[in-house]
């Protein structure tokens, strides 16, 4: 099953996003709430997002966020214990199988891999089924 998303990248719609992905492995949910925090960090409150989590057809989660500005590319940084920030690729260097960027001429879409579905013990958020496609 995939979840695809659209929203504004503003600091309130992390938790409420991992709360949508309740039923996902909190691999999927640090994921994505790390992808949405670069996209805050590095383009800016309010811009238009969307974010998808799906199973590939090797049985991998691939967790995506797809945002309009194609030059901003993610840097994997190696923070020193005295940096306040800078860990968020490296951690997802750490989890993922893979990750990278597929650009287009109005977007990209960072992306990662994690091994096996992604679905967790957690149950998902009252009255919802999954979505297969939501509206934030």
């Amino acid at each position: 099953m995939t979840f695809e998303l659209d929203l504004l990248a503003v600091p309130r719609a992390v938790p409420e996003v991992r709360r949508l992905l309740g039923s996902h492995s909190g691999e999927v949910r640090l994921c994505v709430s790390e992808l949405l925090a670069n996209v805050i960090d590095h383009l800016g409150e309010g811009t238009p997002v969307t974010v998808r989590v799906l199973v590939t057809e090797h049985g991998h989660t691939r967790v995506e966020v797809t945002d309009p500005d194609p030059r901003a590319l993610p840097v994997l940084l190696r923070a020193t214990a005295t940096d306040e920030s800078g860990r968020g690729l490296a951690l997802l260097d750490a989890m993922a199988r893979r990750w990278g960027v597929d650009q287009g001429a109005d977007r990209k879409t960072v992306w990662c891999e994690l091994e096996g579905r992604g679905q967790g013990t957690g149950t998902p958020p009252q009255g919802s089924a999954g979505p297969s496609r939501a509206r934030c």
